[in-house]
């Protein structure tokens, strides 16, 4: 599938890949939404490895796109607007640089993207603060275990999804209705 000329790849690192997942497999044009690590050091790292902040990496999600029907930027809007770029290593509760916010670009022309919106939110002072989201070219990929992969559609009563994720796909429904599934 990924072989496909009008697919690309984007990874995003925005808080916990359950909630990131969630919003994003609801998008037109999203044919895969993969949970997993990314900017670290240690090679095929645990969840538990990662969770204590030691492996430098993130959790990432790796989203596989038609560019014909959604575009990379159209995938940042989604990205800025679901979760908090003005904070250090965190998301809500969720605390430590696993939580933080980041873009692998995986060429010149996602960084150039990214780099030019993320300049228009701070001039724009879109979210009241400095926007800290990080960007860094896309590194070594680590699958998280198969229980991550697509959480909340098969945990929907769990108690953190239940509380973290519909709020957000609120925001996606009611802001970007156009760009659904």
């Amino acid at each position: 599938m990924e072989n496909h000329p009008d697919f690309e790849t984007a990874t995003f690192a925005g808080g916990c890949f359950w909630c990131t997942e969630a919003v994003f497999l609801k998008l037109a044009g999203v044919k895969s939404v993969t949970s997993g690590y990314m900017g670290g050091k240690t090679v095929n790292p645990t969840y538990k490895e990662v969770c204590t902040g030691e492996t430098g990496h993130a959790e990432v999600i790796q989203i596989v796109f038609d560019n014909t029907v959604i575009s990379f930027s159209e995938l940042l809007e989604v990205f800025f607007a679901t979760h908090d770029p003005t904070t250090l290593n965190r998301q809500g509760n969720d605390i430590g640089t696993q939580y933080r916010s980041e873009i692998f670009y995986h060429d010149d022309t996602q960084r150039e993207i990214a780099e030019k919106y993320i300049a228009l939110l701070n001039a724009e002072n879109a979210f009241g603060k400095k926007v800290v989201t990080k960007l860094s070219g896309a590194s070594e990929f680590y699958l998280a275990d198969d229980y991550h992969q697509n959480f909340y559609e098969r945990n929907p009563e769990q108690s953190y999804c239940s509380f973290a994720i519909p709020p957000k796909i609120a925001k996606l429904e009611s802001k970007f209705a156009d760009k659904l599934k």
